[in-house]
């Protein structure tokens, strides 16, 4: 049986109820692993990944799902970084998959997400114009 290691787990923590029994029901249909990259984030750390390009939201003009205490949004990437030579954040087929656990236990849960592969939630990831594949968010 998959287990979130002590980071996953400190990381998971950050976030709302909904969220942790999310990946926690993901995680147990021992598909394949992931690990929690970030719950929590402060609005530092929000504008700093702004500044960057790997968000749409500053939190300072905007508040982002992550800015919230508890986290209402979570980053997850599967886990090992590396197979057969293909990094994780190459891996679009692998955080797919990652989504299709995800959306199974929210929806076995009672609860409903967005991924942000998908912003719209159509089915189609081809007509988002950003992509953040590890994020996923309680919708209310």
């Amino acid at each position: 049986m998959m287990q979130f290691g002590r980071r996953s787990i400190e990381r998971l923590g950050t976030c709302c109820k909904q969220l942790q029994e999310v990946c926690a029901k993901a995680l147990s249909y021992n598909v394949f692993d992931f690990s929690v990259i970030e719950g929590h984030r402060t609005v530092e750390r929000q504008k700093e990944l702004y500044d960057e390009g790997r968000s749409k939201i500053d939190g300072v003009h905007k508040k982002g799902k992550h800015n919230y205490n508890p986290s209402l949004a979570v980053d997850i990437i599967p886990y090992p970084s590396n197979i057969n030579g293909v990094n994780v954040w190459n891996d679009k087929q692998r955080f797919c998959v990652l989504a299709g656990l995800m959306y199974a236990a929210a929806s076995e849960l009672g609860y409903k997400i967005r991924w942000g592969g998908d912003w719209d939630g159509d089915g189609d990831n081809a007509d988002s114009t950003f992509h953040d594949l590890p994020h996923f968010e309680i919708i209310s």
